[in-house]
């Protein structure tokens, strides 16, 4: 059995390493990773570590770093470089004949892996590190330290300006992965993830109205004054400490504060801490209870088998930099132009999110698609165009390319712009996208073409049915 130490080892940001291969086991200078020999005594090696999570070190026979790698389970994703069939792409492939050991961390969870990871690439740069299989940087987290209110990024361009002064962590290997636990934070400290230029005392913060993130609490809306500067820059600074592995501090802290506001009967603010104690405390059990943890509106019908994989795919297909999080789509609904009536539903992380639906009965247009589509528009979106409430990521409007400048008609009135209008034209299924002329096809089973067909069908669904309910009124007197 090897003989590797560090099981549930603390990391901090001077990282220590420990060995996994025995010290009796000789460096093997003159073998080429392709003997068979070699591929055996490190596979026997692999079979003898653990089934959690935790970060592995390759080195060659020198022993120079060669690739920094995290996984869920040391034992199958570091056994997996020795088998005979393994097929690491034409980037890393090479490496598979550098290979004479191995070192190990063992974790106690995957976010935990996930930092420790990223700290030893930035520390070591190995040369199997270096750049993704895309041709751009690694992902980095910046925390905008700086202003009032700071806010938490992914980015790969870590010398924007936009990130100047700003606390850096990375480089990470997966913009997935970083993102999922910028998620996963997010739902403990409510910190928040726009753009938005937010200061303490401005007095527009009181007419602001929040985005959806507030609503099912994952920030705590400081751009709508729903949060003081103090204690939002306390989630900040917990945040930073968590980030830094100090885990336990954190969480003692919490505790402490628990106490105290509950014992000042500030019942709230304990609710508060103690909701951020028991998140930190489930993370190691987030993999096993990811979808329960996302199950925020559980009796409304899933429309996509994988959400992320399919709003991702709709990023890269409508060439997008910020990731795809809330869809609004719009629909008109009439018979010969009696009874006619708009819809808006949303969309949040790939799930329908009925608290926001709202439904429009038109008042001027008739039976006239392109004036109810500008009523709707107008109608919905005011405080946004006027800079009182956040546009949604994309706004799609079920229709061709007549429908879509209709709706591009009345927000060019507004002084505020959307980020993304499309529609989405039935039968032919074509995309169209704002400001480009010709229309975006893609295959029937692209995850991102399917999600827009179950917007926009869930959104003539909600117009059709309140559609037939003012027919029926009309005619039954109801």
């Amino acid at each position: 059995m090897p003989n590797y130490i560090g099981s549930r080892a603390k990391i901090s940001h001077s990282l220590v390493l420990y060995a996994v291969s025995s010290v009796e086991s000789p460096v093997m200078a003159s073998k080429d990773f392709t003997d068979p020999d070699v591929r055996a005594r490190l596979h026997a090696q692999a079979r003898g570590l653990g089934t959690g999570p935790g970060i592995y070190v390759m080195k060659d026979s020198g022993g120079e770093v060669l690739y920094v790698g995290k996984a869920n389970s040391l034992r199958d994703r570091v056994g997996s470089y020795f088998l005979a069939s393994t097929n690491l792409g034409p980037r890393k492939q090479p490496l598979l004949r550098s290979i004479a050991d191995f070192e190990v961390i063992e974790l106690e969870s995957e976010w935990e892996a996930l930092l420790a990871e990223a700290r030893l690439i930035k520390d070591l740069r190995p040369k199997f590190n270096v750049m993704l299989t895309d041709g751009k940087s690694y992902p980095y987290l910046a925390i905008t330290v700086k202003g009032d209110f700071p806010g938490v990024y992914v980015t790969r361009d870590p010398a924007d300006p936009r990130y100047r002064g700003a606390r850096i962590f990375g480089p990470f290997t997966s913009g997935r992965d970083i993102r999922e636990a910028v998620d996963v934070m997010q739902r403990i400290f409510r910190f928040r993830t726009c753009h938005l230029d937010i200061e303490q005392d401005d007095p527009a913060n009181r007419h602001f109205r929040p985005c959806l993130l507030y609503a099912i609490k994952q920030c705590t809306a400081p751009c709508g004054d729903r949060i003081a500067k103090d204690a939002y820059g306390e989630d900040i600074d917990r945040l930073l400490r968590f980030i830094g592995s100090q885990r336990s501090t954190v969480i003692r802290e919490l505790k402490s504060g628990m106490a105290e506001a509950s014992a000042a009967q500030r019942f709230e603010e304990a609710a508060t801490l103690r909701d951020q104690l028991r998140a930190i405390e489930r993370l190691g059990e987030r993999a096993a209870n990811q979808e329960e943890a996302r199950a925020w509106q559980p009796e409304v019908t899933i429309f996509a088998h994988d959400p992320s994989s399919a709003l991702r795919s709709l990023q890269r297909s409508l060439d997008v930099e910020e990731p795809i999080r809330c869809i609004e789509a719009i629909d008109i609904a009439h018979l010969g132009g009696t009874e006619t009536v708009g819809s808006k539903v949303c969309f949040l992380d790939g799930r329908p999110f009925k608290e926001q639906y709202r439904r429009f009965r038109i008042k001027t247009a008739g039976n006239d698609d392109y004036a109810s589509i500008r009523e709707v528009v107008s109608r919905r979106y005011e405080d946004a165009g006027a800079g009182r409430e956040r546009f949604p990521d994309v706004i799609l409007i079920d229709g061709g390319q007549g429908q879509l400048s209709a709706a591009l008609g009345a927000f060019a009135k507004m002084p505020e712009q959307p980020p993304l209008v499309i529609g989405l034209a039935k039968r032919e299924e074509l995309i169209w996208i704002q400001d480009r002329p010709v229309p975006l096809t893609l295959g029937r089973n692209n995850p991102g073409l399917k999600l827009c067909q179950a917007i926009r069908d869930e959104a003539h669904r909600f117009a059709q049915s309140y559609h037939h309910l003012l027919r029926r009124k009309r005619v039954l007197g109801d």
